[in-house]
């Protein structure tokens, strides 16, 4: 199978509901984000020593939900495709949160504000924590102008995974640096 199909050549991508559109749309933009967030969490997993090999299977469970959240983002509402599409479940943002939660219990309370940093590892789940943030504003931005429409349903749900997602790679990149022992580095004024 080949992976250049041409069809792009001139500026515009297909849907996977089929419809044609500029590569430059907000649709393409929201989900290309979810894409280069998907890239750095394979860079952190990959990059994760065996001792936190448990962090990087999470990481991949993460990573699937985020293409599932690429795919409806890629499927306008109402067309026949979202049959095919498998939905954002509360289950899969109770995973975040527990996953949160275990975190922070192994780490020491947070006095002020940490610069991304800690480890090079911890400053790699930054990273994707500041790609995250901003794929959630494009899909937010995607909703506020965009025809083509995502199930209102799915939307909340994406809205609510990616916002935890961020508090949990917040939550990862410090627990990555403590299990290196390398420490917070505080942010002080001036």
């Amino acid at each position: 199978m080949k992976i250049y199909t041409r069809t792009g050549d001139k500026g515009t991508t297909s849907l996977f509901s089929g419809e044609r559109i500029e590569k430059s749309h907000d649709r393409v933009e929201a989900y290309g984000n979810v894409d280069e967030l998907n890239a750095n969490l394979g860079v952190l997993a990959a990059s994760l020593p065996k001792e936190l090999a448990s962090l990087a299977h999470d990481l991949q469970k993460v990573q699937t939900t985020l293409f599932q959240i690429g795919s409806w983002m890629a499927t306008t509402a109402g067309t026949d495709s979202m049959a095919a599409l498998e939905k954002i479940s509360d289950d899969q943002i109770t995973f975040l949160e527990n996953a949160i939660d275990t975190m922070q219990e192994q780490l020491p309370e947070l006095k002020g504000f940490i610069l991304p940093g800690g480890s090079r590892l911890g400053a790699q789940a930054h990273v994707a924590r500041t790609v995250c943030r901003r794929a959630e504003r494009r899909i937010l931005k995607l909703t506020a102008g965009d025809s083509l429409g995502i199930a209102e349903d799915q939307f909340q749900q994406i809205c609510a995974f990616m916002n935890r997602l961020s508090d949990y790679l917040f939550a990862a990149a410090r627990y990555i640096s403590h299990q290196l022992e390398e420490p917070d580095i505080l942010w002080e004024k001036g």
